[in-house]
């Protein structure tokens, strides 16, 4: 356990500092955060005391909670995304993860093997970026980094072809040195060929694991090289080269197959084109994508990927947008559309302002998101990470304890006890279990970024493979959210046109979205909209305007009866409430002046989503709704959702949410991300809609579905499930295989060469398994 200790500056609004419950809060939401040691804070000056596991808290985390809370972290400390090139072996990353985190001045840090991304956050004042990444040299690797000034690299590991062309010769002279040992040839023939076979195939590790020597840490590149030097001092010649040649051989198919995972991120950026057709000056030019301004207009011809954000000033179009929204769909773009980069325009040209630099696009938020996502650890990765930190040096001193005092304890021969060292020096690091979990984990949330899901960190992951419960929010998640009005009721001697004259004012001036319809409905019929003078929302219930020096009431049941107005049973209500139709209330502070009914569309595929939730292991599915009870049992009733909670106000929504996680449930909530902020960060997953055209939903939520459609929760279930069911399988099978390897060794059934092809072979099965995830299934 590493624990890192922060003294925090924060921003938060005025009131919290003569708000003693809004402190405690805000100290009992971070202490109750996992890893979390101690939180003091100090309101006077305005700042928050940390003490925290960086192994099992981000930094990130901690500002993403107390931003839920109002509380803004000062922009203290910066973070950056370092890919670092030729990263060969997993223990090599924890190893570089570790030096890093040793660094004066770095709040955290983490080194995915799977991805190759470094991701450091520090503090300036306290270490310059340049320390960072000498640290990186230091271990032999290059790096890439975006908008930084950087001295000249170092020269970095091997190419990956130079590795494997020296691994290709390594094997011959195996080969011939095997031969002719067989055909009876001298001694130092043979010898020869076996030395120079594992010089071959050890030159890379020797000097990867010199640097990583050098940075006061024992990579497996260094152990593989002790044990081959080992057993050329002992003259077991044949030996030496096999481990060289298996080793050398398992590290480039690992690195190779790694690779398939890593592309499913990459060829999300590949999406764009480097450079766009721009008006400038009444003409067309080539400009480069990073030199393109908000507000200049792009052309897209057919056929071409769409280079930036922006909205369609001109043209007509279909455009698949399934490299964005994972939906197979063209959608049709006209003047007004909005468009994403990395979408594929049809047959028709298209002009597009643009909305947003391309470093801040919706594809380059979701690259960088998804990148951030695969280097946040699971719990399963965690645990693998800290056996690995105990098992090798216990296994190390084992070795050398054996080596150093076999012979002289238990008799026997010098060699065979060195020769038993050497090979538990071989298992001693346990690749597969180490790459067990981050494999799969950035295998699934790269095969879910192409379907357009983005699953925020490997803990999401795990946990939407849990969810037992599915709740949602009803209006925009389950619906259309566009509401249009179809019959109005009146009361009391008032017109219809009174009713809606009347309720149209005070909605004019709300933005819920059932107002918008109201006001629609009263301009379709030309109903003349009165004066209002002054305006009051009252959240979950309702508004109130003074319309024409008369104060109007526009809202709920629950707000109609707390003015004391008695609501009429009539039949003409009740059927409107049977068909789902949310129904609102016009009165003033005497007398009900009428009802209106407006309904909302249900999406496309919902019902359907719903039933294969279920299939996919969904025990229970939740409606809640600020609607009547009668509107939301309709509802309830024609999607196939178990049960329904309505008339609930935002609070109540959140309380929901606590009681359904009560016990061992796990619940995700799925709504839009912005008016559901505080059930979604109460669940244990929060599921956002619409996440393509809403930066807000993707930050919001643990998950982010890009389309607003509700057709891909179900796959995004399945295959969290499918990642569990891997990485079980994964860490399973590479703890037998670590039982095996040293159980074999101490009673000397595994040699040297079969260690290491045990070592390499484990961590390749891993990695097939976990490739399995990259295949979309039909759900």
């Amino acid at each position: 356990m590493e624990t890192d200790k922060l003294d925090i500056p924060v921003i938060w609004p005025d009131y919290f500092e003569d708000c003693e419950q809004c402190i405690d809060r805000l100290r009992e939401t971070l202490t109750g955060m996992d890893g979390m040691h101690g939180v003091t804070i100090d309101a006077s000056h305005r700042i928050i005391e940390l003490s925290y596991d960086k192994d099992l808290l981000t930094f990130e985390e901690i500002k993403e909670r107390a931003r839920l809370l109002g509380v803004t972290v000062a922009e203290r400390f910066k973070h950056k995304s370092i890919q670092v090139i030729g990263l060969d072996c997993p223990d090599c990353a924890m190893k570089l993860e570790t030096a890093v985190k040793r660094l004066a001045g770095v709040a955290w840090a983490t080194l995915n093997y799977a991805t190759s991304v470094l991701i450091v956050e520090f503090e300036p004042q306290k270490i310059e970026l340049k320390a960072i990444l000498k640290r990186v040299r230091d271990f032999g690797y290059d790096y890439e980094i975006t908008g930084a000034v950087e001295e000249p690299r170092a020269k970095g590991r091997a190419p990956r072809s130079a590795r494997l062309v020296l691994t290709f010769i390594s094997g011959l002279l195996l080969g011939a040195g095997g031969i002719a040992w067989a055909l009876g040839a001298s001694p130092t023939l043979f010898s020869a060929f076996f030395i120079a076979s594992a010089v071959c195939g050890g030159i890379f590790a020797a000097r990867t694991g010199f640097l990583s020597l050098r940075g006061l840490a024992l990579d497996t590149n260094f152990l593989m090289t002790a044990a081959a030097i080992g057993a050329i001092a002992l003259r077991d010649y044949s030996e030496a080269a096999a481990v060289m040649f298996l080793f050398s051989l398992g590290s480039t198919l690992e690195a190779y197959t790694v690779d398939k995972t890593r592309k499913s991120i990459k060829s999300l950026i590949e999406a764009v084109p480097t450079s766009a057709s721009v008006r400038r000056n009444g003409r067309i030019e080539t400009v480069a994508l990073e030199d393109i301004e908000i507000g200049e207009i792009v052309l897209i011809k057919p056929g071409e990927k769409v280079p930036v954000d922006g909205t369609v000033v001109d043209g007509e179009s279909t455009v698949n947008e399934a490299p964005i929204t994972g939906e197979s769909a063209p959608r049709d773009k006209f003047k007004g559309s909005a468009i994403y980069a990395g979408s594929i325009n049809g047959r028709g040209a298209l002009e597009v302002r643009t909305t947003s630099t391309t470093d801040d696009n919706t594809l380059a938020r979701i690259v960088h998101m998804v990148e951030e996502a695969q280097a946040q650890k699971a719990l399963s990765q965690r645990f693998s990470e800290t056996f690995g930190r105990y098992y090798t040096p216990v296994v190390i001193a084992l070795a050398v304890i054996i080596g150093a005092g076999g012979p002289f304890l238990f008799g026997g021969p010098y060699h065979q006890w060195i020769e038993r060292a050497l090979t538990l020096l071989v298992v001693s690091c346990p690749c597969a279990l180490v790459i067990s979990t981050p494999v799969a984990i950035v295998a699934a949330i790269g095969n879910a970024a192409k379907s357009g899901i983005l699953i925020k960190g490997g803990a999401h992951l795990e946990a939407l493979g849990d969810v037992s419960i599915a709740a949602f929010d009803k209006t925009g998640t389950l619906t259309k959210g566009k509401l249009s009005v179809h019959d109005i009721v009146p009361f009391n001697s008032h017109s219809v046109e009174e009713v809606l004259a009347a309720a149209a004012a005070v909605e004019s001036r709300s933005e819920h979205p059932l107002a918008d319809a109201i006001v629609r409905k009263a301009t379709e019929e030309g109903v003349a909209e009165p004066h209002v003078s002054f305006f009051e929302a009252f959240p979950g219930k309702g508004a109130r305007a003074v319309v024409d020096g008369e104060a109007i009431y526009v809202g709920s049941r629950r707000l109609i009866e707390e003015l004391g107005i008695d609501l009429p049973g009539t039949t003409a209500i009740a059927e409107l409430l049977s068909h789902g139709s949310t129904v609102v209330y016009v009165a003033d502070p005497r007398s009900l002046w009428g009802a209106i009914g407006a309904i909302d569309t249900l999406k496309e595929n919902t019902v359907d989503a719903i039933r294969r939730l279920k299939t996919v292991g969904i025990r229970r599915t939740v409606m809640l709704t600020g609607d009547t009870a009668q509107t939301g049992r309709a509802i309830a009733k024609q999607l196939g959702i178990d049960e329904e909670h309505a008339e609930l106000l935002p609070e109540d929504k959140l309380a929901k949410i606590r009681e359904l996680s009560a016990g061992r449930n796990s619940v995700a909530m799925i709504g839009d991300g912005i008016n559901d902020a505080p059930a979604l960060a109460a669940a244990n997953v929060g599921i956002a809609m619409g996440g393509a055209g809403s930066p807000t939903a993707i930050e919001a939520a643990d998950v982010a579905l890009m389309a607003d459609d509700i057709a891909m929760l179900p796959y995004a279930v399945d295959l969290s499930r499918r990642a569990r069911r891997v990485i079980r399988q994964n860490v399973s099978f590479a703890l037998i295989a670590v039982i095996i390897l040293v159980s074999g060794a101490l009673l000397r059934y595994v040699t040297l060469s079969t260690g290491v092809l045990g070592h390499e072979g484990s961590a390749l099965l891993v990695i097939a398994n976990s490739m399995r995830l990259l295949k979309p299934r039909n759900v």
